[in-house]
């Protein structure tokens, strides 16, 4: 089974990779002019604008959470404490970076933050079934061997890594924005990814599971 199929098959949190790029060639003129709208609106203190904004990103926000901290609880203080980060300081956002893309490098700060202060990894194979209320129906591959395997050998890679794979392959950034969120430029970004991808597979073979990546 290929590593790439895993970001088809899902076998993370949240349901399947969300489609469409923050920016980008699909990007209408109308999109962007309502994104600097929002920026505005954002940065004069409109409540209803920060709403709007959640609306737009919460849910793939705490689905990136999730998957860097590896708790769903964890992901809603994140998404929480970023919207408050966002709220304070969009009044002095003038970066050259549009609204949507500051928001999300902001949230993968948050994240790494707050895995710093605990000063561990991201648990996944054990708190993908603890943060699950008991009344949820768990998907046919919650427990699926491949997935156990393949987030225990996420928690091992390096956290630059861990971000760019993540961030590609489970939930869909192009590497224009990757780079942006995380800080490098788009050529790196791809860099990250190959190594990423190329460890995963090293990590997966020790574990007995044979991988191929794709370019």
């Amino acid at each position: 089974m290929k590593i790439a199929a895993v970001s088809e098959n899902r076998l993370f949190f949240f349901g399947p990779a969300k489609g469409g790029n923050l920016e980008g060639e699909s990007r209408s003129p109308s999109e962007d002019a309502d994104e600097k709208a929002l920026r505005e609106r954002c940065g004069s203190g409109d409540i209803s604008a920060f709403e709007e904004l959640y609306r737009t990103h919460g849910a793939r926000m705490k689905s990136l959470a999730a998957n860097l901290l590896g708790s769903r609880t964890d992901a809603e203080d994140a998404v929480q404490e970023t919207f408050l980060k966002i709220y304070r300081g969009a009044s002095s956002f003038r970066g050259a970076a549009k609204l949507s893309t500051w928001t999300y490098r902001i949230l993968v700060n948050t994240c790494l933050d707050q895995r710093r202060r605990k000063g561990r990894a991201p648990d996944l194979t054990a708190s993908g079934q603890a943060d699950e209320p008991e009344a949820e129906v768990r998907s046919p591959a919650a427990d699926h061997p491949l997935r156990m395997d393949l987030e225990a050998s996420l928690a091992s890679l390096e956290e630059k890594h861990r971000t760019v794979f993540l961030l590609f392959e489970v939930e869909g950034f192009t590497h224009r924005e990757v780079g942006e969120i995380v800080g490098v430029p788009e050529g790196k970004s791809r860099t990250l990814l190959f190594e990423s991808k190329r460890e995963l597979q090293r990590l997966l073979r020790r574990r007995g599971i044979a991988g191929e990546t794709r370019a």
